[in-house]
């Protein structure tokens, strides 16, 4: 189960309570430190590296999941069908390592990280991880030549790595939270650094404000063991389900699960869980639903009954066309 305390701090960051009078303060020093590292990038004092071929930053401004990772494969494919020839780049959290790697379907993702890992299942375009991100993109680079356009998965706070486009994901249901800054809130950045980015995309519902919006569409439920086979949501009807979601906003996605007519009981673990056997031994007969970023890190022990659901992202056409425009301007 996740964390008590990471729990309640969470919860904590969508309202404001009497606590909030303490954080408040490390909130507005850690709006100035950052303030002022941007400041820094722009004057020039910290320096920023271009990269050979345009930057699209998909990023956020909050904590936790909102949903970049499947508008990456949205856009990755929209760059395809517009004849360009797209890389990825993520940090690859949760993975050991610090120098830039390339990232394959099978990479396994306590070393690259759970993202890429996926990216490089889905995306059909090469992927590398690192936490260098300048020198990822030079890496990916100096193995494909052919790649004339990155997206960098999630980085809009990188500012050591200059960039072309950016795109910032809400999520719908959460918003901003109380819009306090860490650790009063869930903001890594002040609200008002969403007037200074190319999009807003709003996921799950049509913000106030956004540029464009977005949600996730459920595919097939496809098994661990063999993802060529799916199942039927009517074949889980009246069954014991665990939905397992270590992802930055679990909610979401076990309220996806019962808008599919699923009775599910709820396992969250904290974003980017390192899953082991242990953690699901509650789960011998009873079938396992869990996301596909939860997938990439239990295929290595999983079993027979234990299922994912994989999501993409539906968005507004007029997205790639801005998109498009602004890369070939």
């Amino acid at each position: 189960m996740r964390n008590r305390f990471a729990i309640w701090l969470e919860q904590q960051w969508y309202r404001i309570g009497p606590w909030h009078v303490l954080l408040l303060p490390l909130s507005w020093l850690f709006r100035l430190l950052s303030s002022c590292r941007r400041l820094a990038y722009r004057l020039g004092i910290l320096k920023s590296y271009p990269a050979a071929v345009p930057l699209i930053v998909v990023g956020n401004i909050s904590v936790g999941g909102t949903g970049k990772t499947p508008l990456v494969l949205w856009l990755v494919e929209q760059l395809r069908l517009a004849g360009y020839n797209p890389g990825i780049i993520s940090r690859g959290y949760g993975g050991r390592g610090r120098v830039p790697v390339a990232v394959t379907a099978g990479s396994a993702a306590s070393e690259a990280g759970d993202e890429p890992v996926l990216l490089a299942k889905r995306a059909r375009c090469p992927v590398w991880a690192g936490s260098d991100r300048v020198a990822t993109q030079q890496a990916l680079l100096g193995t494909h030549p052919e790649c004339n356009v990155i997206v960098s998965d999630d980085g809009l706070q990188h500012y050591r790595m200059r960039r072309d486009i950016e795109l910032v994901v809400v999520d719908g249901m959460r918003g901003l939270g109380n819009g306090q800054l860490i650790p009063a809130g869930p903001l890594r950045e002040p609200e008002s650094r969403l007037s200074k980015v190319d999009a807003v995309i709003y996921n799950g519902t049509n913000g106030h404000g956004a540029d464009f919006n977005m949600h996730l569409k459920a595919g097939g439920i496809r098994n661990l063991l063999d993802s060529g086979q799916e199942l039927a949501v009517e074949a889980l009807a009246g069954k014991r389900i665990h939905a397992i979601a270590g992802i930055g906003h679990p909610q979401r996605f076990f309220q996806q699960l019962r808008g599919m007519g699923l009775d599910v009981e709820e396992h969250a673990f904290p974003d980017h869980h390192p899953f082991q056997a242990a953690d699901l031994q509650f789960a011998d007969e009873d079938i396992v639903l869990m996301t596909e970023k939860d997938a990439v890190k239990c295929v290595g022990f999983a079993r027979q009954n234990w299922w994912y659901l994989p999501v993409d992202a539906v968005v507004e056409n007029t997205l790639a066309d801005y998109i498009i425009r602004k890369l070939r301007k």
